[in-house]
């Protein structure tokens, strides 16, 4: 699979990620709890779930800590964010497998849910539509997956700019430091593909998933539902 821009490698960024991914991503907390509601819907007590991006292990904690019989396979490509999330899964890590890697790395499964959480916009377009289709294949038909990641209208460059300067302003009003914030502006405008909300949701349906709905909506981040 084609490596994306993912900044995971920097060992600064890493150190700040727990506490910079609250301030940056509106609501993250409650997504983690939605996404937890969602999979119960379609995932039994001692589900298996694929998680697509370690995220430094704040989702997984999330799962782990109301369902004591779920176990997880977690996937990532950047080394220090899995050596992250065992860290922060110290009290879980029995039923914690990690793997280093992107999702040709993960098992085969077969899953009872997966779920990719500020991940997949680090991808090209056709390496997320790869991803996908891989997901889909270890997922057994009805099966959820559960994406969140940032999605906004691409309908020109100029409602591009204005979306990513919205970000920025929401950045600083949560207390990032206006430098930092400018710095995050332009890894998004250089190095982050990412896509309309639209196209994101052509991206699930071709690669295999049914009923892609939208859960979750705040300023420039999306999540979706889907069954395999």
């Amino acid at each position: 699979m084609t490596e994306s821009a993912n900044p995971f490698d920097d060992p600064r960024h890493v150190a700040m990620y727990a506490e910079r991914a609250k301030q940056m991503v509106p609501a993250l907390q409650d997504v983690h709890r939605m996404a937890t509601i969602l999979m119960d819907e379609h995932t039994h007590a001692d589900g298996r779930i694929l998680i697509l991006g370690a995220g430094g292990g704040l989702e997984t904690r999330a799962f782990a800590e109301t369902h004591p019989n779920w176990t997880f396979d977690a996937v990532d490509p950047a080394k220090a964010m899995l050596d992250l999330a065992a860290n922060t899964l110290a009290a879980h890590m029995d039923r914690v497998r990690m793997h280093h890697g992107y999702i040709d790395q993960a098992p085969t499964g077969p899953f009872d849910a997966a779920t990719s959480l500020l991940t997949l916009h680090f991808l090209q377009p056709d390496a997320r539509r790869d991803t996908a289709a891989q997901v889909r294949r270890r997922l057994p038909s009805g099966a959820p997956l559960i994406v969140m990641h940032m999605s906004f209208p691409q309908q020109c460059d100029a409602e591009r700019e204005l979306w990513i300067e919205r970000h920025v302003g929401y950045l600083v009003a949560n207390g990032i430091a206006p430098e930092e914030a400018r710095k995050a502006r332009e890894a998004i405008a250089d190095k982050v593909p990412v896509l309309s909300p639209e196209q994101d949701c052509d991206i699930l349906y071709a690669a295999g998933f049914s009923e892609v709905r939208q859960f979750f909506s705040t300023f420039t981040f999306r999540g979706w539902v889907c069954r395999a």
